[in-house]
């Protein structure tokens, strides 16, 4: 697992999403991800919302394993910016 498989595996979530914000998870030295709407990059943007956690919390995230609110609950990722915009993605994944 690496950041851009995760990539991968999100950009199937929110391509016909109909999601128009934009997102960033940092998951510090292994990388980030951003979600631009339909787009998914690798690449560090800002963004309406900054989503922090490991790479490990963030592959359980994306795979359906980790629970979003209670990832947020207890401690295993911080959101900085706008949180309702967290709350739209977390629909999707």
């Amino acid at each position: 697992m690496n950041i851009h498989s995760i990539a991968e595996r999100m950009n199937d979530k929110v391509a016909n999403a109909g999601f128009d914000r934009s997102v960033k998870f940092d998951a510090g030295s292994d990388g980030v991800i951003v979600v631009h709407g339909a787009a998914v990059s690798t690449t560090d943007a800002p963004t309406d919302c900054t989503i922090k956690l490991s790479l490990d919390h963030l592959d359980q995230l994306v795979s359906g394993e980790l629970n979003p609110t209670m990832a947020y609950m207890t401690g295993k990722l911080t959101i900085d910016g706008d949180l309702s915009v967290a709350v739209a993605l977390s629909r999707i994944l």
